[in-house]
C-alpha cells in the first residue's frame, strides 16, 4: 500500500496511508517505528518526509523498511545519512547508513550513544529529536532501571551543529525557526530531568555547549580523562541560556559565571572540583563503571528511586524547568542579532570575529 501523504501538525509530524488514518509519530508498523523530520524522499509523484528507525525493542536494531509503491526513484536522501535503495519482490528497501542516536539494552541498563565522529558528535536538529525519542522508548522499558547517555569516537558531545545554526541564521526573519529549535532543546533537557530513571553521563571526551548541557541534566556523571568541559558560546555572539540553570545548580554561582563569561575550557580534574563531573575513571572502564553504578542503584525498589529522583528536581531544584524555559527565550533572542551571525561565520570561516 503506497505512502500518501505526511505532513508536519502540532504537536509533531503525522502520517497517511492510502485510504486509511491518520497515524502520529511513535505509530509501529511491520514492527518498525517510524519517525519523520524535515529531509524529503521523494517516491514517484508523491513527496513525503520520513526516516525509518528501528524499534529498539526488534531485533538485532536492523535499519530497515519495505515500502510497497508501484513507480520510484533511485535517488534518496534521509537527513544527512546516506542510504541505499534496492528493488525487492514488496516494493522499495531503503537502507541506513549507522544511525547518529543508538540505543540498546543490556539486562538493566540502557544506553543511548551519539555517534557523529566526523563532527565530534555535534548535534543536528534530527539527532536532537532522536535523543527525545531515545529517552522516550526507554521509559517503557519496564526491565531498564538506568540510562548510560555516552558519546562514540574521542568525543562525548561538542554541542550543537555550527554550520546547521549558520544556516539559519543567514536567514531573514528566522526568529520563529530558532524559538523552535530552543524550544525542542529545553524539551529534551526538561525531559531528562524529569526521567523516572537515573541517568548516568559517561563523558567519554570533550563535553562542549549543549554537550556539556547534556551532562549537568543527568543525575550521575562519570568522565574519562580527556573530558574537558566548556561553554564556548559567547566567542560564537551567542548565550548559553539552556544550560545557565543547570550549570549554576550544579556548581554554583561563582563558577557558573567564571565558565560562562569566559567561554574557557576546563580539564576533567578541574570539572570534578566544581562539581560538574562526580569522579574521573579510565575511559575503557566508563561503560562498566556505569554498569557497577546501575547494580548498584537495581538493588533498590524502583518506586523509591523514582520517588527520590523527583523529590531532588522539585525540592533542591524547585525552580529548574522554568529557568530553562527562560533559558531557552534568552537563547532564541541571541541567536537573532548581528554578533551571533558574525560570530558563527568567523567560527566557519577559521578567522578572529569582527563585533559589531
Amino acid at each position: 500500500m503506497p505512502w500518501i501523504a505526511a505532513s508536519h501538525q502540532d504537536p509533531g509530524w503525522h502520517f497517511r496511508w492510502a485510504n486509511g488514518p491518520i497515524r502520529s509519530l511513535g505509530t509501529a508498523e511491520c514492527g518498525f517505528r517510524v519517525r519523520f523530520f524535515q529531509d524529503l524522499l521523494r517516491l514517484g509523484n508523491v513527496s513525503f518526509r520520513f526516516r525509518a528507525a528501528a524499534d529498539p525493542l526488534t531485533e538485532g536494531g536492523c535499519w530497515h523498511r519495505h515500502i510497497a509503491f508501484p513507480q520510484l526513484r533511485q535517488n534518496c536522501y534521509d537527513g544527512g545519512l546516506v542510504p541505499f535503495a534496492t528493488l525487492s519482490p514488496s516494493g522499495l528497501v531503503i537502507k541506513m547508513s549507522q544511525p547518529p542516536i543508538q540505543v540498546k539494552v543490556h539486562q538493566s541498563l540502557g544506553t543511548i550513544s551519539i555517534h557523529r565522529d566526523e563532527k565530534r558528535n555535534a548535534l543536528t536538529r534530527a539527532m536532537v529529536f532522536d535523543l527525545i525519542q531515545a529517552f522516550r522508548d526507554l521509559h517503557g522499558e519496564r526491565k531498564v532501571r538506568a540510562i548510560v547517555l555516552t558519546g562514540g569516537g574521542s568525543a562525548f558531545c561538542s554541542g550543537l551543529c555550527l554550520e546547521e545554526m549558520h544556516e539559519i541564521v543567514k536567514e531573514d526573519d528566522n526568529f520563529d525557526r530558532w524559538h523552535q529549535d530552543t524550544s525542542s532543546l529545553a524539551e529534551l533537557l526538561q525531559l531528562m530531568l524529569q526521567f523516572p530513571k537515573p541517568i548516568i553521563a559517561a563523558v567519554n571526551g570533550p563535553a562542549m555547549g549543549f554537550g556539556a548541557g547534556l551532562v549537568l541534566a543527568s543525575d550521575i556523571a562519570i568522565a574519562g580523562p580527556d573530558a574537558s568541559l566548556g561553554f564556548p558560546e559567547p566567542k560564537r555572539g551567542i548565550v548559553s541560556g539552556l544550560c545557565t540553570p543547570l550549570l549554576h545548580f550544579r556548581t554554583g554561582g561563582r563558577h557558573a559565571a567564571r565558565l560562562l563569561l569566559t567561554g574557557e575550557t576546563i580539564s576533567a580534574e578541574r570539572a570534578v572540583q566544581i562539581g560538574a563531573y562526580d569522579e574521573i575513571v579510565p575511559a575503557k572502564n566508563l561503560w562498566a563503571y556505569a554498569a557497577e553504578l546501575t547494580q548498584q542503584i537495581s538493588q533498590a525498589a524502583p518506586q523509591a528511586v523514582q520517588l527520590t529522583k523527583k523529590h531532588l528536581n522539585e525540592t533542591v531544584g524547585e525552580q529548574l524547568e522554568m529557568l530553562i524555559s527562560l533559558g531557552a527565550a534568552a537563547s532564541a533572542t541571541s541567536r537573532t542579532t548581528e554578533a551571533a551571525k558574525e560570530g558563527l561565520t568567523a567560527y566557519l570561516e577559521k578567522r578572529e570575529p569582527e563585533w559589531p
